[in-house]
């Protein structure tokens, strides 16, 4: 029945464990347990437990046969089958070409010493096998304990070898992943190159065209200007007739003149007493000025006596904040009235500008002049106050860093509202300047012929100009198309260098990673150069120890035959000794007063 089952399993792919134990199989079935652990390749776990194996030799022997050709079983119950020492050594020639099996269990078997010694000699060679049990063999303590100590050299060399092949597994995955890291962006850098051309060949192409077409609008804008040149020639004959014209209405012009003259030396009063009255409100505003910078020295003053007792007196510190928030307080009111005076002022000079509607253009012209030169002295003295305005921010700035804070606040609010102030101003004056255009243009309707002329100059050279505008436009656009061009390929230079320079450190950080691994490499390769030079050291002192042993025995076995021999000896001595009392005690008289009682 059990040839008929293990030929069934020879084929089989799927069964894992087979468990035979007490079914008494002898060499028939020692027979088909080799034959199947040759062909069979899905066991991995066999228990033949009592079923006395060992009682046939030649069974046992195709049974280790079969044992050496598997290389899949890694665990084998053999407990309780009458294993001799002859069955220990065909094992352990089995176990040093074996290299799956893991666990063997061989108690209470008769394995001896000789059986011992042969599967400790085994274990040099074999080293896949962790666990042997050998209890209830009549092995010595010595020889189970040199099988331990092989079992654990086994087990540690093992456990270092998968930590070896974990590490080698894991940076060889590192390396490969570094590896297609890298080929990732040197194809993503070399994409980006070739799309750079792409694009610096596109733009030089839309630059070419561009340079093209404007050279194309140059040279008819010059044939426009050839043309205006002879308008030009033309209208300046009639400018010279149109001369004599206005000569004539000159005359009269100066006669309007000196009645201009008259209006305009009164309106030149009234602006004078204007004049002083923002100079007294400057001067006013000054003086405020010089107070908040006589506050500002004694502020100064103040925080230097702070700094020198700045635990002490923090008190004073808190007062001082108050006087600047005060102070800072009294310059926004002042600026806001000082706006107000001069919105009120402006309002009345726009009532007079009103008033002086109907007036000539060159008295408008005169005005516009002397107010530029206000605006202009009221410019430099604002830009003066500002100067001075601004040293005083930057020495409050030295006394404390809240300070210049708040102080700057209102600073940069006082400039806010000037400069809403002058766009108010500068949008005041453009209707008024309307109003005086519209003013020429009826005093040129009065003057037609003369007017006429003159404007076909005027447009004749605005066309002139605007032309000459827009060619100087055009070769600033190109030079402009120019830079741009050079600022790109520039840009395009530095991007590249910045490429090359990010891929030299990547490289030198996978140098460095290679460097590592390598001396990683190093340390496995010197770690099991360790292991073999502890394995042979622990061989040669097995061997020496094994031939200690050796030699023990023999001394052993000597010295029980000379103590066989000296009981043989001594018993021989005690048999002569014996006799010999026994003849003497028979020759005695009280052997024969013995003998006759």
């Amino acid at each position: 029945g059990v040839r008929l089952l293990l030929r069934g399993l020879c084929s089989n792919t799927t069964v894992k464990s087979l468990d035979l134990k007490g079914n008494n199989l002898r060499t028939m079935g020692a027979e088909a347990l080799g034959k199947l652990l040759r062909q069979n390749k899905s066991i991995r776990s066999l228990t033949l437990e009592w079923n006395s194996l060992g009682m046939w030799e030649e069974g046992f022997s195709f049974f280790c046969q079969g044992l050496r050709a598997n290389n899949f079983l890694q665990r084998l119950d053999l407990r309780n089958n009458q294993i001799n020492h002859q069955g220990a050594g065909e094992l352990a020639m089995a176990l040093t070409q074996n290299t799956s099996l893991q666990e063997l269990d061989l108690r209470w078997n008769n394995i001896g010493l000789l059986g011992g010694r042969a599967l400790l000699n085994c274990l040099h060679s074999n080293k896949t096998l962790k666990r042997l049990e050998l209890a209830g063999n009549n092995v010595p303590g010595d020889i189970l304990k040199a099988v331990e100590q092989a079992l654990d050299h086994n087990q540690d060399r093992e456990a270092i070898l998968s930590e070896a092949q974990n590490q080698v597994n894991i940076l060889s995955k590192e390396v490969l992943s570094l590896k297609d890291e890298k080929n990732k962006q040197f194809m993503d850098f070399v994409g980006t190159v070739d799309k750079q051309k792409e694009e610096k060949a596109r733009s030089e192409k839309m630059s070419a065209a561009r340079v093209s077409q404007l050279q194309e609008a140059l040279d008819e804008q010059y044939s426009i200007m050839n043309s205006l040149k002879t308008k030009l020639q033309m209208t300046e004959a009639a400018l010279a007739l149109s001369e004599q014209k206005v000569h004539n209405l000159g005359e009269l012009l100066n006669a309007m003149k000196q009645e201009q003259n008259c209006v305009a030396e009164c309106h030149f009063r009234e602006l004078q007493q204007q004049k002083q009255e923002g100079a007294d409100r400057e001067g006013k505003l000054l003086h405020d000025l010089c107070a908040a910078s006589e506050k500002n020295l004694l502020l100064r003053n103040q925080v230097d006596e702070l700094e020198r007792k700045c635990k002490i007196q923090q008190d004073q510190l808190f007062q001082v904040k108050q006087d600047l928030t005060n102070t800072t307080a009294e310059l926004k009111l002042r600026a806001v009235e000082a706006e107000e005076r001069l919105e009120a002022e402006k309002r009345r000079f726009k009532q007079s500008l009103e008033d002086m509607e109907s007036l000539r253009v060159k008295e408008v012209d005169r005005m516009t002049q002397h107010m530029e030169a206000s605006e202009c002295s009221m410019h430099n003295r604002i830009q003066r106050l500002e100067a001075i305005r601004i040293s005083l921010e930057e020495e409050l700035s030295q006394v404390k860093a809240a300070a210049l804070t708040e102080r700057g606040q209102a600073e940069e609010e006082l400039i806010k509202v000037r400069s809403q102030a002058r766009l108010e101003e500068q949008q005041r004056l453009e209707p008024l300047k309307e109003k005086l255009r519209l003013m020429t243009e009826s005093r040129d309707e009065a003057q037609n012929c003369c007017l006429k002329q003159k404007e076909m100059v005027a447009e004749a050279q605005a066309k002139a100009k605007q032309y000459s505008l827009y060619a100087d436009g055009l070769r600033r656009r190109l030079d402009e198309l120019q830079q741009d061009l050079n600022s790109k390929e520039e840009e395009k230079v530095t991007e590249l260098n910045k490429v090359k320079v990010e891929l030299q450190e990547q490289i030198g950080h996978l140098e460095a990673e290679r460097a590592a691994q390598d001396g990683l490499r190093e340390k496995i390769a010197a770690l099991e150069r360790q292991l073999k030079a502890l394995s042979s050291n622990h061989r040669e002192a097995l061997l020496d120890k094994e031939g200690e042993i050796s030699l023990l025995l023999e001394k052993l076995r000597m010295k029980e035959a000379e103590i066989a021999r000296v009981r043989e000896e001594e018993a021989q001595r005690a048999s002569f000794l014996q006799n010999a009392i026994m003849a003497y005690v028979q020759g005695s008289p009280l052997g024969t007063h013995s003998s006759r009682k």
